[in-house]
C-alpha cells in the first residue's frame, strides 16, 4: 500500500471510531507513528523488494502496539472492533504480495477478523454461478436527488432479513479512497464515472464496504456472497462508477414531488446541518455549500437560494437519469415517496419483491421520522415557500417532466 492509501484508511476509521473512549488517544498516537514510519520507508524503497522486511517489521510492530494500546476495546460506529478492522483494511493487505520468508503468516494469525458481541452465524459457502460477483450479490443502491426521502426508505429496507449495510451514508467510505474525493476532481463536482473505477480503486472500495457491513441485528456479514443495501445522496452522480465497481448492482430510483424537494433543500441549506464544503474554493455564496456538489456550481455564485437549489436538483436528476438509462434492462426499479408514506406495508413489500429481499415485519400506518429530518414532513409544507418555488419551476420544467416519466416506468 502507498502511504496515502494507508492514511486514507486510518482517517476514515478514526472518523468512525469512539473518539471519547479512554484508549483512543493512545491508539491515535500509535497509528500516527506508524504512518510516519511507512511514509519514510516508502520514500526510501517504494515497492522495491529490498524494503519488504522493513515494511513487515513496521506492520508487526503496529500489531503489537495496537494490542498494547487497547485498540480492541474501541468500537466503530457500526459496533465493529477498531483493532480488527485496522487489521482487515491495513495490516493484512498492506504487504499482501509478500507471503513468504517474512513472518506474514504469523501476522495474519495475530490479527482477528472484525467481530461484534453478536457473531455471524456459521454458514456453508453458497454455490456461486460462473462469472458471479464473489462477494456482492446484486447490491442495491437507492439513488435520488437530495432530500427526497431516501433516509426513510433506507432505514426501512435495512430491516429486511439478510440485508447488510454500513449503518448509514457512505461519504467517508467512498471518498476516503484515494482518487475519489472532491479534491481529486479539482472541486468540479461529486460525479464519478466508469473511468474512475481503476482496479486498485475498485478493490479498495469493495474491501471497505465488505468490512463495514452489518445486518439489522448489528452482526457482521458472513463469508461469501451477501446482499448489500446502500444509500448516499451523492451516488446520484456516480451510477456508471458504481455499476462498474459492483457488476451486479441494482438501483432503486426514488422520486418525490420536486416542489417538496426544493423546499426541503432550501430548509437544509438554511439549517446549517448539511454543509458539505465549508470552504469550497471559489464559492462566495451567502451560505457555505450544502448537500452534494453538482457540475456547473460555479455558475450559481451570486444567485438567490431558490435558484441555487433548483439548479442543484436539476443537475443531480439529469445525471442520475442519464446513468440509469445506460444500465442494462432490469437493473432499476422505481419508487415514489408519496406511495411510501401512504401505504408503507404495500410499498415496502413491493420493493422487496422487486429486488429479491425478504420481508418479515409489519409496519405501522405511519413510519417514524428519519434521522436526517429537519422538520416534520407535510405534503403541503412547500407552499410556505410557494412563491419562490413557483418562480424557479419554469427553469427546470424539462427535467421535472423527465423525472415524472421515469417514475412511471
Amino acid at each position: 500500500m502507498t502511504p496515502w492509501e494507508i492514511q486514507g484508511h486510518i482517517d476514515f476509521l478514526f472518523r468512525e471510531a469512539q473518539q471519547k473512549h479512554a484508549n483512543f488517544p493512545r491508539v491515535a498516537q500509535v497509528a500516527m507513528r506508524f504512518t510516519h514510519i511507512w511514509r519514510a520507508l516508502w520514500s526510501t524503497f517504494g515497492e522495491s523488494e529490498a524494503g519488504w522486511p522493513r515494511y513487515r517489521k513496521a506492520l508487526d510492530e503496529l500489531t503489537a502496539q495496537l494490542r498494547a494500546s487497547g485498540a480492541k476495546d474501541v468500537k466503530l460506529r457500526n459496533g465493529s472492533d477498531l483493532f480488527a478492522t485496522i487489521g482487515a483494511l491495513i495490516i493484512l493487505p498492506a504487504l499482501a504480495d509478500k507471503q513468504h520468508d517474512s513472518g506474514a503468516g504469523e501476522t495474519r494469525d495475530a490479527v482477528p477478523a472484525p467481530t461484534t458481541n453478536q457473531q455471524a452465524p456459521a454458514m456453508a459457502a453458497p454455490s456461486v454461478r460462473k462469472g458471479a460477483d464473489p462477494r456482492f450479490d446484486r447490491p442495491v443502491f437507492i439513488v435520488n436527488p437530495p432530500r427526497s426521502g431516501s433516509t426513510l426508505m433506507f432505514e426501512t429496507l435495512a430491516q429486511a432479513p439478510g440485508v447488510y449495510t454500513v449503518g448509514g451514508e457512505s461519504h467517508a467510505v467512498i471518498e476516503g479512497v484515494r482518487g475519489l474525493g472532491v479534491m481529486a476532481q479539482n472541486f468540479d463536482s461529486n460525479c464519478l464515472g466508469a473511468e474512475h473505477a481503476h482496479p486498485e480503486i475498485a478493490a479498495a472500495l469493495r474491501e471497505r464496504f465488505s468490512q463495514m457491513l452489518r445486518d439489522r441485528d448489528a452482526s457482521p456479514a458472513p463469508e461469501g456472497r451477501v446482499r448489500m443495501l446502500e444509500k448516499t445522496p451523492k451516488n446520484a452522480l456516480r451510477i456508471p462508477f458504481l455499476a462498474k465497481v459492483f457488476p451486479e448492482a441494482h438501483f432503486i430510483y426514488l422520486h418525490r414531488d420536486p416542489r417538496q424537494v426544493l423546499a426541503s433543500m432550501m430548509e437544509a441549506w438554511e439549517s446549517g446541518r448539511f454543509i458539505t464544503y465549508p470552504n469550497l474554493p471559489g464559492w462566495t455564496g451567502e451560505r457555505p455549500w450544502s448537500l452534494l456538489l453538482t457540475a456547473g456550481w460555479r455558475d450559481l455564485i451570486g444567485l438567490p437560494l431558490e435558484r441555487v437549489v433548483a439548479a442543484q436538483w436539476a443537475s443531480a436528476t439529469t445525471t442520475l437519469l442519464d446513468g440509469l438509462d445506460a444500465l442494462p434492462p432490469g437493473r432499476c426499479v422505481t419508487a415514489r415517496y408519496d406511495a411510501l408514506l401512504e401505504n408503507p406495508n404495500a410499498e415496502v413489500q413491493r420493493l422487496c419483491a422487486a429486488v429479491d429481499f425478504g420481508w418479515d415485519r409489519e409496519l405501522g400506518s405511519e413510519l417514524p421520522l428519519a434521522r436526517h429530518t429537519v422538520s416534520k414532513p407535510d405534503t403541503d409544507k412547500w407552499r410556505a415557500r410557494g412563491e419562490e418555488i413557483e418562480a424557479v419551476l419554469p427553469t427546470i420544467a424539462e427535467t421535472v417532466e423527465r423525472a415524472a416519466r421515469a417514475a412511471e416506468r
